[in-house]
């Protein structure tokens, strides 16, 4: 498999995973353990591959490169979209590839009094970022993400959008958070109505919304709570 054909075959798995809505994070990391697939048989093509080469590939994983199970399984699930999805070619259970061992650990958890010490020494934006997220519960991901119509300061309620297994769910808006979080977004209005006369100031909207409502991608509630410090391209 020479490497243009790599590239077109790369081209048809990242249309497939946008069509099937996958996260950029999923979108970029698949695309990798593709590329690291391809080349690790020397640019054979996948359609004359099979159960064999990926189970080769998942033993070289576990035993020569040591990855976790987690990371195993991350390169596992991407091969399985490549055969299953994109080229239509099932792949039989089980696999007989070495599995790299999941071992047992407790999850490192701060007490309260530890989180109180910590906040403090977190400054500018993401101080309000962290004092959220823990006070209401939500990840990384979804916080970051929170767009100004997720806040509902009347049923102090937040909407975390596409979370854990692409679900939306509502949590509390902390009672301490409101007034710093409208002060902030006072803020944020301001940077956006620079953006908009600078011929900027447009987010990105899910699900092709942008098409049926022409001026949404403009307006002030689907600006996201946490903006970039800098203007950034939609990727």
């Amino acid at each position: 498999m020479n490497q243009p054909d790599s590239k077109r075959l790369l081209d048809v798995v990242r249309e497939t995973l946008r069509r099937k809505h996958y996260s950029l994070r999923t979108e970029q990391a698949y695309l990798s353990w593709i590329r690291r697939f391809i080349r690790f048989h020397h640019f054979r093509h996948p359609r004359s591959m099979s159960k064999p080469e990926i189970e080769a590939f998942l033993t070289y994983l576990a035993v020569r490169k040591k990855v976790s199970s987690s990371t195993q399984n991350q390169a596992l699930s991407a091969l399985l979209f490549l055969y299953r999805i994109v080229l239509d070619q099932p792949i039989d259970f089980p696999l007989q590839s070495v599995r790299a061992k999941r071992p047992k650990r407790l999850p490192t958890v701060l007490s309260r009094e530890e989180v109180i010490q910590v906040i403090p020494f977190v400054t500018g934006a993401s101080h309000l970022v962290v004092q959220l997220l823990y006070g209401s519960g939500l990840r990384l991901s979804e916080g970051i993400r929170l767009r100004i119509k997720d806040l509902d300061f009347g049923l102090r309620q937040i909407i975390g959008r596409d979370g854990k297994g692409h679900k939306d769910r509502i949590t509390i808006l902390p009672g301490s958070l409101r007034d710093p979080l409208k002060r902030h977004l006072v803020l944020v209005r301001q940077i956006h109505r620079r953006d908009l006369d600078n011929g900027y100031g447009c987010a990105f909207l899910p699900y092709a919304l942008a098409r049926k409502y022409s001026n949404a991608e403009r307006e002030c509630i689907w600006q996201y709570v946490f903006p970039s410090p800098c203007l950034s391209i939609d990727p």
